[in-house]
């Protein structure tokens, strides 16, 4: 009698940790440029609550697929919805963070920055219209750099990608020939030209080029940073060569109107100091939870993180949102329900 009673009370003690468990397991998947960010605050945010956010780097296209599928409680992609597409699959997305999308290059004896490029340049490159570092058009804009008569190897990602998105979209505004017969995507029919290869996520591409003399790629600015990559400066829309830094970024973002919509791209923007390649990264959940609990745990964890994870993002160098964006955006949650209607709390 009394086993039979011990092994009853195991028994429920074991479901009530399995139901824990499961309360404080959250989920999310999707875009690796903000990668290096969403680990630190999940990290950080374990050490203070004991609760696991995991997060898998598997690429914006990925992850906007597990969402739509409900194989994971939250989706992260650099490439938004439009609000009418978020409407008819019945999701909201948010911004967390911006940052920047950087040429990089390894090419001898070129110093960071000391190349320079246009829009029409890089879109020249992958349609495989320029070949050569030496090319007269490169040379052209950069007479005092030493070029060398080699074979320029072109590195894109490999997977679904919202940096891919950010690279493509620019392209597209700077490009008519790129947009006509490329265009912008999270994945795109890249064009077939001799010397090209394609790494999966940033950390692919980064290691391609720093392993591959004369090639060019783009990564997200965390990753030149980390990986020390050599990166090209380019010519923004105000007719100014400017180089990749969160001040660049901030101005980028400065004319974006997040009380309208979230729906923000802000590649090729005007301002005078604007960095081209700049972009916010989103998180897409269902406005309807059939598992409120998890729901609430990870609006509890981006509640944590704009409050207290902006020191962190400012160490990446990625641009944290304003304060009164923040609080759009808690307002925004809450059209967050469970199946009854009933608001999903995060306080």
């Amino acid at each position: 009698m009394i086993n039979r009673f011990a092994l009853k009370i195991v028994a429920v003690a074991a479901l009530s940790l399995s139901v824990c468990s499961f309360a404080q397991s959250v989920n999310g998947a999707g875009a690796s440029f903000p990668n290096d960010i969403y680990t630190k605050w999940t990290s950080d945010y374990y050490k203070e609550t004991g609760i696991k956010i995991n997060y898998v780097s598997v690429g914006s296209g990925a992850g906007l697929n597990q969402i739509d599928a409900k194989t994971i409680d939250f989706g992260a992609t650099d490439m938004p919805r439009t609000d009418e597409d978020l409407a008819k699959k019945g999701q909201l997305q948010f911004p967390t963070v911006i940052g920047g999308v950087v040429p990089v290059i390894n090419l001898a004896g070129v110093a960071p920055g000391q190349l320079r490029l246009t829009g029409e340049l890089l879109a020249n490159i992958y349609l495989g219209k320029i070949g050569k570092w030496n090319d007269p058009a490169i040379k052209a804009l950069n007479p005092n750099v030493n070029l060398p008569d080699a074979e320029i190897t072109s590195i894109r990602r490999s997977d679904g990608s919202g940096t891919s998105f950010l690279f493509t979209d620019y392209l597209s505004k700077v490009s008519p020939e790129w947009k006509e017969k490329v265009g912008a995507n999270t994945a795109v029919n890249w064009p077939n030209i001799a010397n090209a290869a394609a790494g999966k996520g940033n950390d692919g591409v980064a290691k391609y080029i720093n392993s591959l003399p004369n090639s060019i790629g783009y990564v997200e600015y965390v990753y030149v940073k980390k990986n020390k990559m050599n990166f090209a400066s380019l010519k923004n829309a105000a007719g100014n060569f400017v180089e990749p830094t969160e001040a660049a970024f901030k101005s980028a973002a400065s004319g974006a109107n997040w009380a309208k919509t979230f729906y923000q791209i802000l590649t090729n923007q005007t301002e005078k100091d604007a960095w081209p390649i700049t972009g916010a990264t989103f998180i897409v959940m269902y406005k309807s939870q059939d598992k409120p609990e998890v729901a609430t745990q990870v609006l509890k964890f981006f509640d944590w993180a704009y409050r207290t994870g902006d020191k962190s993002a400012d160490a990446l160098d990625f641009v944290v949102m304003p304060p009164a964006v923040k609080e759009e955006i808690r307002q925004a949650w809450g059209q967050i329900k469970d199946t009854s209607g009933k608001t999903i709390s995060y306080k």
